[in-house]
């Protein structure tokens, strides 16, 4: 373990998770900007734009010399109630400057003013939008990951354009919340406090069926999806929403990567300019990416 994570470790521990415990979305929100505004900065020379996408508004991150064919679609995580396209974009920042391909942040309605379905109407909105004139890589972190391999099923449902691939981090699979982990990293977890769960899902699901494969992609049809990259904490709470998405992709014959990481907090690589291993984790996937793209080239050849 670096020296830095002992110590965010603590500090989130210390300060974050109680925050998340004891604070209304409201403030949470407020709290989450400034903190991300401070703490996370992107590579010189990115470039930043916002846009309406199918009328949905989203923010364009570009790394200087990002001009790869495909799109990153990406939907940042806060339990469907909080964050936004500036709280994530300094990392997509990162992996655009990593993999020379540009960014799109959608911000997509949150509870509980919007509760679900409204996140996956506005996933797909941006999807169809951006599929018409650019390959996408679909990508997100938390509930964002979950929403992302949520529209990843109802692509394949309805018969769209396949994305080139699909990524999460510590995604949101269940919405059920049945995996052991959920008990059994209770206390390990420096960031998402157990007891608050069932508050986020309320807002979130407002009632609607938490088995529904839009909310709980765990239980979606993926047969004929393309690759998809996973990657949680063995002390965190979604552990196991990230081993049996791995699971249920494998036995539906779609080629999935699950890399699991000792000790990290939740959505470890949005601390890229403070964590050595949120750095390695993004070179990671960088690598994945060029290599998925390289493949494509070579069989459209």
């Amino acid at each position: 373990m670096s020296w830095q994570r002992g110590l965010l470790n603590w500090y989130l521990r210390r300060f974050e998770r109680p925050a998340l415990e004891r604070h209304p979305p409201d403030r949470i929100r407020r709290r989450f900007e400034v903190k991300s505004r401070l703490s996370f900065h992107p590579p010189r020379a990115s470039r930043f734009r916002r846009d309406r996408l199918a009328d949905v508004p989203v923010q364009w991150v570009t790394a200087k010399g990002a001009l790869g064919r495909a799109v990153m679609l990406y939907f940042h995580g806060g339990a469907y109630v909080f964050g936004s396209s500036s709280t994530h974009r300094a990392m997509l920042a990162k992996l655009s400057a990593l993999t020379g391909l540009p960014a799109c942040l959608p911000d997509y309605r949150l509870a509980p003013e919007h509760p679900f379905p409204a996140q996956i109407a506005d996933a797909l909105a941006c999807y169809r939008a951006l599929s018409d004139d650019h390959p996408v890589i679909i990508g997100g972190d938390s509930a964002g990951g979950g929403l992302a391999l949520a529209l990843l099923a109802e692509v394949l449902r309805q018969d769209l354009p396949r994305p080139d691939a699909v990524f999460a981090f510590s995604p949101v699979t269940d919405m059920t919340f049945s995996g052991a982990s959920i008990t059994s990293n209770a206390d390990r977890d420096v960031v998402l406090p157990a007891n608050s769960i069932a508050r986020m899902t309320e807002l979130f699901l407002a009632g609607e069926d938490p088995r529904d494969p839009r909310a709980s992609p765990l239980f979606a049809n993926f047969a004929g999806a393309p690759p998809v990259w996973l990657t949680a904490s063995d002390s965190e709470l979604l552990l196991d929403d990230a081993l049996r998405m791995h699971r249920a992709l494998q036995e539906q014959k779609v080629e999935s990567c699950l890399r699991i990481e000792r000790n990290h907090p939740h959505v470890w690589p949005i601390f890229h300019n403070m964590l050595p291993e949120a750095n390695r984790t993004l070179r990671f996937l960088a690598q994945w990416i060029l290599e998925r793209q390289a493949s494509l080239l070579a069989s459209n050849r």
